[in-house]
């Protein structure tokens, strides 16, 4: 691939990526421990990630368990998961912290779907404005170095074709997680 194009598909690939971490914290009735993953805790005094402190585990299909490694952090993991208002409020026996997940209503699946498109559309636009961005840093290269008009074309076509392919990628991702809510 040439160079002037690689950082342009770093790019893109980020923009996927970040679109798959999105989709991790959409809840889809099925306990989803990624849903914790920015969850910090105050640890000692210091922000610390809540898999850094406790264990985290699926023990049903809509149920999440944590068990912190000391007793005395369950106040403060518990106050950290009120903090993060993942919608979900967590009970505390004295030993585990656990998150039960409600089933979904139909129309709280359809908003959900809804949501989920909306954040795919969200990353279709960030591809299309690096696919900008490079096309137009394509045509400033034309005008300071001496490349010929075809090589621009192709560079753009390169673009244009990688483009396309991460806006499948992205479709593609799109109607596996709005299959994935609307599953009963």
């Amino acid at each position: 691939m040439d160079s002037r194009i690689e950082q342009y598909d770093s790019k893109m690939t980020k923009s996927l990526e970040n679109l798959y971490a999105e989709y991790n914290n959409v809840r889809a009735g099925r306990a989803n421990p990624h849903i914790l993953d920015r969850i910090m805790v105050d640890y000692y005094g210091a922000p610390t990630p809540l898999q850094q402190v406790a264990n985290v585990s699926v023990p049903e299909a809509r149920m999440i368990q944590i068990a912190p490694w000391e007793p005395s952090l369950l106040r403060e993991i518990e106050k950290a998961i009120m903090i993060a208002d993942i919608g979900i409020n967590p009970t505390n026996d004295g030993k585990v912290i656990r998150l039960v997940f409600p089933e979904l209503t139909e129309d709280r699946r359809k908003e959900l779907a809804k949501e989920v498109k909306k954040l795919g559309e969200n990353a279709k636009v960030a591809i299309r404005n690096i696919r900008r961005d490079a096309n137009d840093s394509f045509k400033k290269l034309a005008k300071e170095e001496d490349i010929s008009e075809d090589e621009i074309k192709g560079l753009e076509a390169d673009v244009q074709k990688m483009t396309d392919k991460y806006v499948s990628e992205i479709d593609a991702a799109v109607e596996k997680k709005t299959n994935e809510i609307l599953t009963v």
